[in-house]
Formats: C-alpha cells, sequence, structure tokens
C-alpha cells in the first residue's frame, strides 16, 4: 500500500503539476479504481488538492512537511535574521531561493505594503532565466542545467531574454561580478538583484530582492545583500 501511495506522489513533477485521475493511474502504473481510492484518500488528507475543472495539484500538506527537511529547514533558519536585516534597511521584498532542477524554488519571503508586487510566493517554482534568484543559481549551476534551461527560454514578459548567446553572455558577468540583476523580465515594474550563498565552493542558495528600479540603489543594494550572503555562508559553515 505504501509504494502505491508513493507512486501516485510520484506521478507529479516540475512537468506535470497538474493531472486528471486517469494520467495518476497511468503515470503511477496503478489500476484506476485503485488511484481513485488513494486520491480521494490523500485529498482528504490535505496531501492532494482537487481543482474545479477536474485534476489534482499537490496539496499544502505535502509543502509544510517539505519544510520540515532538515536543508531547507536549517537554511531559512540560518538566513532568516539577514533576511530581517535587508527588509528592515528596505521594506522591499527579500528572497531565499534554491535551484530545484531546472527552476529556482522560492523557501523564504519577506514583503510588506510598500513592497512591489511579485509573483513570487513560498513554494513557488519560476524559471530561472528571468528572476535574479535564478539567474544566480543558473550562472553556477551545471553545464547540463544550462543547456536544458538554454533550450526552454520562455518568453514572460517583452524584457525577457530569450537569446541562449546573451543570457549565456549575461550569466559569464554574474560570475565576474558576483551578483545578477533583472529589469522588467519576470513582472512588468519590478526589477531585482541577487547574489549567492556559497559553501564549498557550489552555490547552494542565493539571495535576492525586488524593486521598481536599480538606477540609484543597485550598488547599495548588491553590497547589502552581499553582506547577508557571507553571513548566512559563515553560519553554513565548510
Amino acid at each position: 500500500m505504501t509504494s502505491r501511495v508513493l507512486a501516485v506522489l510520484g506521478a507529479f513533477d516540475a512537468d506535470h503539476r497538474a493531472l486528471t485521475l486517469t494520467q495518476i493511474a497511468d503515470r503511477a502504473g496503478i489500476p484506476v479504481p485503485t488511484a481513485h481510492r488513494l486520491v480521494r484518500e490523500l485529498a482528504g488528507g490535505g496531501a492532494l488538492e482537487r481543482r474545479d475543472h477536474g485534476t489534482y495539484v499537490v496539496g499544502q500538506l505535502l509543502w509544510d512537511l517539505g519544510l520540515l527537511a532538515p536543508s531547507q529547514a536549517g537554511l531559512r533558519e540560518i538566513a532568516s535574521p539577514f533576511l530581517h536585516d535587508i527588509y528592515g534597511a528596505t521594506l522591499a521584498t527579500v528572497h531565499l531561493a534554491v535551484r530545484e532542477g531546472a527552476e529556482v524554488l522560492y523557501i523564504a519571503r519577506l514583503s510588506g505594503h510598500q513592497s512591489v508586487p511579485v509573483v513570487s510566493t513560498v513554494g513557488s517554482r519560476l524559471p530561472m532565466h528571468c528572476t535574479g534568484v535564478g539567474k544566480v543559481l543558473l550562472a553556477f549551476a551545471p553545464a547540463e542545467i544550462q543547456q536544458q534551461v538554454f533550450g526552454n527560454l520562455t518568453r514572460v514578459t517583452a524584457y525577457t531574454i530569450t537569446q541562449p548567446g546573451r543570457l549565456e553572455h549575461e550569466l559569464g558577468r554574474v560570475r565576474e561580478t558576483g551578483f545578477a540583476q533583472t529589469h522588467e523580465e519576470m513582472s512588468l515594474g519590478a526589477c531585482s538583484v541577487a547574489v549567492p550563498v556559497m559553501a564549498s565552493g557550489t552555490a547552494v542558495a542565493s539571495v535576492g530582492i525586488v524593486v521598481r528600479s536599480l538606477r540609484t540603489d543597485r550598488d547599495r543594494l548588491v553590497a547589502a545583500l552581499t553582506v547577508a550572503a557571507k553571513g548566512i555562508e559563515r553560519s553554513i559553515g565548510p
């Protein structure tokens, strides 16, 4: 029984976020009646959620449990005071994100009524090529991940970079300067800047901030983010 429950949950992935009952049964390799019973029980417990159009998505329970994973919970706890320092100084939206496959996963966010509206939420996954935290993580990602992203540069706004050569050049600048920036590439009216959190030579996370413009405050924001990232790095240890 446990293996079938895991098979049902395993039917969902980054490319299959919403599935019908038949699709779940097919991807899990179990009969539809069995899938129906398991899905009904999982939905009743909050592990899955049924949408109005008849598809199922991963429920809040699984996200809440995922937050208890030592790697993410520990990282959020370590980063929390540094994120609050940045938010207190800027009142702008502050993000902590990690790479999950070829997407960026937001694991912490601070914002207020003065912050620029953004599409990200805690637990959301967004494209790497058009977000500040995503570009940072992409710049230090393995070559196969970069090639996967280069092959799917979807246009989100008129300012989204969709040319692989241009994006590759920008990632080189990220590695050279230590920060990434976006200009309305994910949301109109929102710009971002982000820096990596390094551990043992690997970018384990990224800290970023979203503002209306980077014309005057970019260097100040980069400096603040860098101080925060270094503090997180020291707290993580070697």
